[in-house]
């Protein structure tokens, strides 16, 4: 399944490499050496460790990689206190992109992103796939990294999926990538990589027992990604995280680095958001080292907003004070405010695109069109679209096409922005209608929706079309399976006899 070429036999993937086959590789490749001068800078470069830039193909590779519950207020180049010089250095590069969005949990955004649809179009616009979820992102779907192999790309994936584990056809390897490293469903204990007690952690298709820290293994692996990567081909690597998601835990050594913070939550976060960014500083120091970095795009973004309310915290159990921190911004994951959706982010390509601040609308759906645009892949086998190709907002800081923000609708609640108009409408009972103008109140804090009747009757009527247009919410089909079609549970039947009449 899919295109080995790219990836060694000892990784679980191609045909067994023989010795035979070891020896002439390293026959062409002296044979070339010898036939090709690779000049006085090849020569240096062998010097100094990093390997002569081969020949690089023309469309870029494109890493992108996705923190796990990252609030907009923890990275450094946003201003927190927890340091993340590997990623500051990527903002200050490339463009910072300060009105990203995502959608308000974990399953959406990953969805929204490999799609470029809403997840309202297919039914994963209601929290996340739960453990015990039988259903998956529909399988009818065109995926990014299927639309980049069909265009020559080598595909590989480490990290997070939580996009359906019931099923092997709904799995990575099975859903376009060449490649799988890591865990299925949304939530593991960070170091025995299970959920519930149950071992999820996967090469490929088969189950993988190893010890470590998720995120420093996860870490390691794009980095071994990166250097047995052929270069003939570019590659789409596709490194999600699952720092810092609950449960808040961190190898001695990171949580020795913020010995000074009192509180153990946020200690423990600091040093899960410190393991990451180390992560991806060891990621691009061997595209450097192989001579990839100038022709690789680089994205960063969280899935949502930090964790603000323990509802939303995950199955693990949480005591004291939630850590994440969403700066100015209201709320945090689980809501349709700036706090759960407007989400730290950065792109970053030397030479490509310029570096400074990009202020206008950016979608997690526009990512697939984007990228499609600047990886030449033809948009043929896609449903239609949501997202739009913003590659000039991002590359020159230019007005983004983007006029609309859709955050998500459901059948309880929905919010859109038009310009720097939000409505944020809870249609539950009790209803609640709130007005926002961003340009003027980024932190939510004033509704206007008393003074502005017109306004709110125009965006609750994007919303009213866009909720005619949704599919039912998969999670709530499963709701109803598990209450209605499930075994009825009685006790131990030995229990009666104690019982008496």
């Amino acid at each position: 399944m899919g295109n080995d070429r790219d990836f060694p036999a000892e990784a679980g993937i191609g045909n067994k490499i023989t010795r035979r086959d070891a020896l002439m590789a390293g026959t062409a490749v002296a044979a070339s050496r010898l036939a090709t001068p690779v000049g006085l800078s090849g020569v240096l470069a062998g010097l100094a460790g990093v390997q002569p830039a081969a020949a690089q193909p023309a469309r870029p590779n494109i890493v992108y990689i996705v923190a796990d519950d990252m609030g907009f207020g923890d990275a450094g180049f946003n201003g927190s206190d927890i340091p993340t010089p590997n990623l500051d250095k990527l903002a200050a590069e490339g463009a910072r992109l300060e009105q990203f969005y995502a959608l308000p949990m974990c399953t959406p955004t990953r969805a929204a992103l490999m799609t470029g649809r809403y997840p309202l179009r297919y039914g994963l616009q209601v929290g996340v796939i739960p453990a015990a979820g039988t259903y998956s992102l529909p399988v009818d779907e065109y995926l990014l990294p299927q639309a980049l192999k069909d265009t020559g790309y080598t595909t590989a994936m480490v990290g997070k999926w939580h996009l359906g584990h019931a099923k092997p056809e709904f799995w990575p390897r099975q859903r376009g990538f060449d490649y799988f490293y890591g865990a299925l469903v949304g939530e593991i204990d960070h170091f025995k990589h299970s959920s519930h007690g149950v071992k999820d952690w996967y090469r490929n298709n088969k189950p993988l027992n190893e010890t470590g820290f998720d995120n420093t293994l996860f870490g390691n692996e794009a980095v071994r990604v990166v250097e047995r990567h052929e270069g003939k081909s570019p590659l789409f690597l596709y490194l999600a995280f699952t720092a810092p998601h609950t449960p808040f835990q961190a190898p001695q050594d990171y949580l020795d680095r913020f010995k000074d913070i009192a509180d153990d939550n946020r200690r423990k976060y600091a040093a899960m958001i410190s393991v990451m960014d180390d992560g991806v500083g060891k990621v691009v120091a061997a595209l450097e080292k192989k001579g990839m970095r100038d022709n690789t795009i680089i994205v960063f973004h969280s899935d949502n907003g930090g964790v603000k309310n323990s509802l939303f915290a995950g199955d693990s159990k949480v005591g004291g004070e939630l850590p994440a921190s969403n700066g100015p911004y209201r709320d945090g994951k689980g809501t349709l405010y700036e706090g759960g959706t407007r989400v730290a982010a950065l792109a970053n390509w030397p030479g490509k695109i310029k570096p400074g601040v990009v202020d206008s609308m950016v979608h997690v759906v526009d990512m697939y069109p984007t990228l499609a645009a600047v990886a030449d892949a033809k948009l043929e086998k896609n449903k239609p679209l949501d997202g739009m190709n913003v590659w000039d907002a991002l590359s020159e800081g230019k007005p983004s096409p983007r006029s609309e923000v859709v955050y998500n609708v459901d059948p309880l609640a929905g919010a859109v922005r038009k310009g720097d108009w939000k409505l944020v409408w809870k249609a539950s009972l009790p209803p609640k209608v709130e007005l926002f103008n961003l340009a003027d109140d980024k932190s939510e804090a004033h509704d206007l929706a008393a003074a502005n009747p017109d306004r709110v009757k125009e965006l609750q009527g994007r919303i009213t079309e866009l909720a005619s247009e949704m599919a039912p919410p998969q999670l709530f089909m499963e709701a109803v399976r598990l209450t209605f079609f499930a075994p009825p549970i009685t006790p131990d039947p030995s229990m009666l006899f104690n019982l008496g009449d």
